[in-house]
């Protein structure tokens, strides 16, 4: 059995991360994921890797554009209105199909808003972050475990696609303590031959640019990154079913609501009620296929959430309308108790399952 240590999700990361080869990381403390670049302030130097606390967040994602370039893993972190503040850079990123992990520790918003739990960047982040046309892999953990795999994960993913990942966990991900493993079982990087490392005269030089001034080639551009955005959608969509085999109400939920949500579920089983919970881990792509099979049987889908709606919007596009959604959140900076999912589902079931 692999040993485990006592870590928080934030700090689970970091060391993560440089398990997983990032020698370069970029960031701008900002609360609840500061204790990413406090470990990496520590633990870069010793490693003979890059720490460099920027002057801002957009110099920040800047130096990251610089560093993905050379095809070297890199890494930058912050938290909600930090990352709105990468957004440009982001949207760079994506537009010269780089590879790197961006980690954003969502806190209430909008604007400044408060520093406790929030999943209410989940648009953000599941419709690009920045502007033009892309995506970005965002991946969703559910405990401080997760935390450090889909770390790994998110490296992996981004190399392979040549595009950005991202971790989109909610504050408590990031501040609450469990035991993790940090054993990981990590793949060679791959060769990267687009990559700006010196020729020593042996190739042509490459050049990293999002610039595309002739319409008919920026057009084909969008046209290839979508090919392999259907590539990543058919072959990378990761999700948890519980008690879903015969499930009558679908709890839909990430990050900590779903773990609340379980708690819920357990209770509402002794009840007698029978519901289950489908939890996407990765967001983008969005996990439609379990949420198509479950149209067929499920009277009634809840969207439990930490924000005032933004995932149900792809449930009811996964469901086709097939049966009622719902919503039940807090948002502020509140978590949903499993009392209010109970409740949620007791009245889901009451009316027979539907709305």
């Amino acid at each position: 059995m692999a040993e485990k240590v006592l870590m928080k999700g934030n700090e689970a990361i970091a060391e993560a991360a440089i398990k997983a080869g990032c020698l370069h990381y970029f960031g701008y403390p900002i609360t609840p994921q500061t204790e990413i670049a406090a470990y990496m302030a520590k633990r870069m130097p010793k490693i003979g890797g890059v720490f460099l606390q920027a002057e801002s967040e957009i110099a920040a994602i800047n130096m990251v554009y610089g560093v993905a370039s050379t095809g070297h893993r890199v890494m930058t972190s912050s938290s909600s209105p930090g990352v709105s503040l990468k957004g440009e850079g982001l949207s760079y990123l994506a537009g010269s199909d780089l590879p790197a992990l961006i980690v954003n520790v969502q806190r209430g918003g909008p604007g400044l808003g408060g520093i406790q739990p929030s999943q209410s960047d989940y648009f953000q982040a599941t419709r690009g972050g920045g502007h033009g046309d892309y995506h970005m892999i965002v991946l969703a953990p559910a405990s401080v475990q997760e935390m450090a795999d889909l770390t790994v994960k998110g490296f992996e993913l981004a190399d392979q696609y040549r595009m950005t990942s991202m971790i989109l966990a909610d504050g408590t991900m990031g501040q609450m303590m469990e035991p993790v493993s940090l054993e990981f079982d990590i793949k060679p990087q791959p060769a990267k031959p687009w990559a700006t490392t010196g020729t020593n005269m042996e190739r042509e030089h490459n050049i990293i640019n999002s610039l595309s001034l002739v319409p008919e080639e920026l057009e084909q551009l969008n046209f290839a990154r979508y090919d392999r955005y259907k590539v990543i959608e058919e072959n990378e969509t990761m999700y948890e079913e519980y008690k879903m085999e015969d499930a009558e109400i679908c709890i839909a939920a990430f990050g900590i609501a779903a773990r609340v949500s379980k708690n819920a579920i357990n209770e509402a089983r002794k009840k007698g009620i029978k519901v289950g919970l489908i939890r996407p881990i990765t967001l983008w792509p969005f996990p439609k296929a379990p949420f198509e099979k479950a149209a067929k049987t499920v009277k009634q889908f809840i969207s439990v959430e930490l924000s005032m709606g933004q995932m149900i919007e792809d449930v009811k596009l996964a469901t086709a309308c097939q049966a009622p959604v719902t919503l039940c959140n807090r948002v502020g900076g509140m978590i949903p108790s499993p009392d209010m999912v109970l409740a949620a589902i007791e009245e889901a079931a009451k009316n027979g399952g539907a709305n």
